[in-house]
């Protein structure tokens, strides 16, 4: 299948806005799909989400689809949540 056309890496390559709550003092934060973790515009702390098991993980060609800076990105914050989890 062609990069252009994969259905999994779509909210990677053309991420869209988000809104996730700050565990810390509870204001709605702005995240994209392609972003691990925020900074709260409220408290200043970071949020960070579970990225969950995406195409970054199994495909041969997930490097080269999303680019080496994204997918890095994507890796360590995939790592850090099975860590977290016990995964």
């Amino acid at each position: 299948m062609a990069k252009d056309s994969c259905p999994g890496s779509r909210e990677i390559r053309e991420p869209y806005p988000e809104e996730v709550r700050c565990s810390h003092c509870g204001a709605l934060a702005e995240i994209w799909s392609d972003e691990p973790e925020t900074q709260c515009n409220k408290c200043g702390k970071l949020i960070s989400r579970n990225m969950g098991y995406n195409c970054a993980m199994w495909c041969p060609a997930a490097k080269q689809c999303m680019g080496q800076e994204k997918y890095s990105k994507l890796i360590k914050a995939m790592k850090g949540t099975q860590e977290k989890t016990g995964l």
